[in-house]
């Protein structure tokens, strides 16, 4: 089974064409700002792209200043003999080798880690690695070049760590990039967010992310490669995930209870809710209780709008499962139960109920909602 590359380790950039561009126009023109805030779902490629600007930067130095551009900025590195045409550079190249092997000592990476008792994912990203960070790029290059920093997942620094970044945007050292990737970019500080240059990226097609499922993962058929495209909003990395916690598997099992509809299976009810409570089963969970909420929403979307879910994604199978559902109830009674069961699946996250009972709990409301009619 074949996977996606690290960000560090992935030479392709693919549904990112402009902002490829528009980087590389910003170094061309050498006047290169110092914060870039790099924004999108998760999953879509914003690493991917910081890593790929950063590896150009290290490989490329910097283009010929113009005359107020300022020292701070720019060396006199000379232009490459061909001018490049984008941002990528050879996989072969020893900068790539080293970003990829976590190894260059003018790049620097900050996310969240493991925490101390190497059990689970840390939630913040503390205070002490933004300073570390800060001493590093106060330094001169190692090469001669840039000090790159790139903070993945941005939102989640603490108040500390937030603002002794923002210290190092406000006060830039010579040479220093940082590239700010953010999934959320609206629980940054909005000092932060007005002193980077701001990049969103946008959701991939859909036959990018059935292009790129058959690529990584071309054991799955293309049946199922249609399923977890109309799943994955967009984003390569959902598809993954969803392919790795039987997404296709569990909607199947989903819309079949659908079908049943206004008479709920119990015995596949439970069925399904063992199979995404047991334990251990975090991401089936997850996965789970995700496509009920997304199945949910487009049945909404569909009703309310008359929208067409094979524009979603859906095959004509899966849409006519969801389209019945809105012959038995109005949009407003989905409505309700779609938010209700939102509010159900976050409170067994923050507060532990049996997973199992939330699960059945939340077909039944579906079912109830079923049975009264519009």
């Amino acid at each position: 089974m074949s996977g996606p590359l690290l960000p560090r380790e992935n030479p392709d950039l693919v549904g990112h064409e402009d902002a490829d561009r528009q980087m590389l126009d910003a170094w061309s023109s050498g006047r290169l700002h110092h914060g870039w805030l790099i924004t999108g779902p998760k999953g879509i490629g914003k690493a991917t792209l910081a890593y790929r600007f950063a590896r150009f930067l290290l490989a490329n130095g910097s283009p010929t200043p113009t005359e107020d551009a300022g020292p701070a900025l720019f060396g006199n590195d000379e232009l490459p003999t061909v001018a490049p045409n984008s941002l990528a550079i050879d996989p072969e190249h020893p900068v790539f080798h080293r970003v990829a092997a976590n190894g260059h000592a003018d790049l620097q990476s900050i996310e969240r880690g493991m925490s101390d008792d190497g059990k689970r994912m840390q939630t913040i990203i503390p205070v002490d690695k933004i300073r570390a960070a800060g001493h590093t790029m106060s330094l001169t290059a190692g090469e001669g070049g840039w000090r790159i920093v790139i903070v993945d997942g941005a939102e989640d620094m603490n108040p500390n760590a937030a603002n002794a970044l923002l210290k190092m945007l406000e006060e830039p050292p010579p040479r220093a990039i940082l590239l700010l990737i953010s999934h959320a970019p609206g629980r940054l500080l909005p000092t932060i967010r007005s002193r980077c240059r701001q990049l969103k990226l946008s959701p991939l097609e859909n036959a990018t992310i059935a292009a790129l499922i058959g690529s990584y993962r071309p054991d799955i058929p293309e049946a199922d490669r249609s399923t977890l495209t109309s799943l994955a909003d967009g984003s390569i990395g959902r598809a993954l995930d969803l392919a790795d916690g039987d997404g296709v598997l569990l909607m199947r099992m989903l819309l079949g209870l659908f079908n049943g509809l206004p008479n709920l299976n119990m015995e596949a009810a439970h069925k399904f809710a063992d199979l995404v409570s047991k334990r251990d089963a975090d991401n089936a969970w997850r996965t789970a209780t995700e496509i009920a909420s997304r199945s949910l929403c487009d049945l909404v979307s569909a009703g309310a709008r008359n929208m067409d879910l094979a524009s979603r994604g859906y095959t004509p199978e899966e849409a006519q499962s969801l389209m019945r559902l809105t012959t038995l109830a109005n949009t407003s009674r989905w409505i309700e139960v779609w938010e209700k069961n939102n509010e159900l699946f976050a409170r067994a996250d923050s507060v532990n109920l049996d997973r199992k009972q939330v699960m059945i709990s939340a077909l039944t409301a579906m079912e109830n909602t079923a049975r009264t009619g519009v």
